[in-house]
């Protein structure tokens, strides 16, 4: 099942999910669209696949799906060739692997990335550890200091997967599944096309009973969920901090000489902060404006939406 072509790279991304637990923020835009650091969080994933040598990439989308396509196009802005696949029924996570796959080109192993994790993980390594283990599958491992709320991963000396547990009160290892994978071209050939399929409650066991090679490539280094307000927020704090600044100003915002934006805060393009105004740990929007002497921490404000004077926040959502 091991493909010839070790630097035929190719990727799948699923962002087909609703992201309810991120509603308002989800109410018109998909989760994978919302902004980090500035930018869609989909873009922070296509350049860590292309900056891994992927040549091209499939947004295998469903729920607002027409967003994608205006903003991503062919990919050429961003060095590396996308294509859309879109769902009109959402099929799972295998499912809609199979699906976006009928897209690739290539022939060699794909990575496959869930919508919703940001990490530092090494992803080329990944790929390396996959074809020196011959696997048919690799999965991305992390460890975490309760296990509890995932579902725990058991590896062998070899570092194959030995079993897939169920979120349980004790949890035989903190070792979990932290959304990317390499597959082998020949696996997702067996996944079902059109229906409605979950590799991680389906595909992975199955392939497990049947003695295929599935290994485990631990990597412990940054990894976030950003399935909720809170750690989208703090995603987009540490992408700021990570550049080593305390803010991040897009083009042609404007920000008062008196007024304060620290913990990470993003002030989007042609906003507007007021005099006096303290800005703490938010996302303020393209076109927003914060009032004179406003003081938001933890907020999301949206874009073009206007903040009166004296509103003191914490923990809200403006214009959403």
């Amino acid at each position: 099942m091991r493909s010839l072509h070790s630097k035929n790279r190719s990727a799948i991304l699923l962002v087909g999910g609703r992201g309810t637990r991120l509603a308002p923020l989800t109410n018109n835009t998909p989760k994978p669209m919302l902004q980090v650091a500035g930018v869609p969080f989909t873009e922070h994933q296509i350049l860590k696949a292309r900056d891994a040598g992927i040549t091209e990439i499939v947004l295998a989308t469903s729920f607002k799906a027409e967003l994608f396509e205006p903003y991503f196009g062919d990919g050429k802005n961003f060095g590396i060739s996308i294509r859309y696949a879109v769902e009109e029924v959402a099929l799972g996570t295998g499912g809609a692997i199979s699906n976006a796959a009928q897209m690739l080109t290539g022939s060699g192993p794909v990575a496959i990335f869930n919508g919703d994790v940001l990490s530092h993980h090494d992803l080329d390594g990944q790929f390396n550890f996959h074809e020196a283990n011959s696997a048919d599958v690799t999965l991305y491992l992390t460890k975490v200091e309760d296990a509890r709320a995932f579902g725990a991963v058991e590896l062998d000396d070899s570092g194959r997967v030995s079993a897939f547990n169920e979120k349980m009160e004790n949890p035989p290892t903190n070792i979990i599944n932290a959304g990317s994978y390499i597959f082998e071209r020949s696996v997702i050939d067996t996944i079902p096309f059109g229906k409605v399929v979950s590799v991680e409650r389906e595909t992975f066991p199955s392939l497990l009973k049947s003695g295929a090679k599935v290994f485990g490539f631990i990597d412990t280094s940054y990894w976030l969920d950003i399935g909720t307000p809170a750690a989208l927020l703090k995603a987009s704090r540490d992408l700021v901090f990570a550049t080593s600044k305390d803010f991040l100003a897009l083009p042609n915002s404007n920000i008062a000489s008196s007024a304060q934006v620290t913990g990470g805060s993003v002030v989007g393009r042609d906003a507007k902060v007021a005099q006096l105004a303290i800005i703490e740990s938010s996302v303020i929007g393209d076109g927003a404006s914060i009032g004179e002497r406003a003081r938001l921490t933890n907020c999301f404000v949206a874009a073009g939406f206007n903040v009166p004077a004296d509103v003191i926040a914490e923990n809200n959502f403006f214009g959403f």
